[in-house]
């Protein structure tokens, strides 16, 4: 229980208001829950949101330490009061979250503290108590793939310092086979291939590029694809990753002549539809372990699939994803 002691500067202000400032983390939600159940008290007594403060007042304060920090990018959960999650499977050593197109996996993509998924995913498990940050000494629940913003689908979260390793080891082994569904300009030839190239990645620009021959600084990126619908101009592809390069889906695409449609990073938007960003989506993930797996050995041969694709159901509502 911490006290605060209102002065001269704070008196005439709303009690919700002053909590907002006072302690930036608690969301204004779980605020005014904790003012109804009299976990937050006004000289000893229920004080309503909207009760105005006097000079003297003293607050007593019932909330967890950790609410009482500054907002920082490894706090950042303790502000989503209800986390909004699209969990695709979860365990005791996992979490697959279908990520919606439009929400930053993290704050390095530009998103503000409190909303990003890994935000949310730490709020979920916090609030569930299955994560304890007082209780650890470096260890958070951490994302082992991120997905661009605009794309959606399945990422994947460890829950311990276990899972994360060896997830984190068998992407870079390819252990794990990731399938995305798109949607391209045109109609791929032949129906099934592989689209194979060289990727360099110009940071300033905040984009990729694609050759067909070696260039200082460039790796090696390969897709394959297999077309499985075509109509009114437009393909719907599954693609595999066989490396996992930066946009690599978006650049090989749009290399070869098709590009995805609502991509104005690497194509042009088509007007003839209502698309502004990237057809896109992981929509599918299969654990292949062919080494060790420790404590997700439990995992191999398992897959897991999102329910629904946006676009695949306006563009292609009669395709049959498996």
């Amino acid at each position: 229980m911490k006290e605060i002691t209102i002065g001269p500067n704070d008196s005439g202000q709303r009690l919700d208001r002053f909590l907002g400032k006072a302690v930036p983390l608690l969301p204004a939600s779980l605020a005014q829950k904790y003012i109804r159940i009299k976990r937050i008290k006004r000289n000893g007594a229920r004080a309503e949101r909207d009760t105005r403060l006097e000079d003297g007042d003293v607050l007593q304060l019932f909330i967890n330490d950790e609410f009482f920090d500054k907002p920082r990018e490894d706090n950042a959960y303790l502000t989503v009061a209800t986390p909004k999650l699209n969990i695709v499977y979860e365990d005791e050593n996992i979490l697959l979250a279908d990520k919606r197109p439009g929400l930053a996996v993290h704050p390095h993509d530009g998103a503000e503290y409190g909303r990003t998924l890994i935000d949310h995913i730490q709020a979920y498990l916090y609030q569930k108590r299955e994560w304890s940050p007082r209780g650890e000494n470096a260890f958070a629940p951490a994302l082992c793939n991120r997905i661009d913003r605009n794309t959606g689908g399945i990422v994947i979260a460890a829950k311990n310092a276990e899972a994360l390793r060896i997830l984190n080891q068998k992407i870079k082994d390819r252990e794990l086979d990731k399938r995305y569904l798109a949607i391209v300009e045109g109609t791929p030839k032949p129906q099934k291939g592989s689209l194979k190239g060289y990727l360099f990645k110009d940071a300033q620009k905040n984009r990729v590029f694609v050759t067909d021959t070696p260039q200082p600084g460039a790796k090696t990126c390969q897709t394959n694809y297999k077309v499985l619908q075509s109509a009114n101009g437009l393909s719907l592809v599954e693609c595999e990753l066989i490396t996992g390069r930066t946009h690599q889906i978006r650049a090989q695409f749009a290399h070869a002549g098709h590009p995805l449609l609502g991509d104005g990073k690497y194509g042009k938007l088509d007007k003839r539809f209502d698309r502004t960003y990237q057809a896109l989506y992981s929509y599918k993930l299969t654990f292949q372990f062919t080494t060790d797996s420790g404590c997700l050995a439990y995992l191999n041969g398992k897959s897991f699939q999102v329910e629904e694709v946006d676009f695949v159901k306006t563009y292609f509502p009669n395709a049959e994803i498996k």
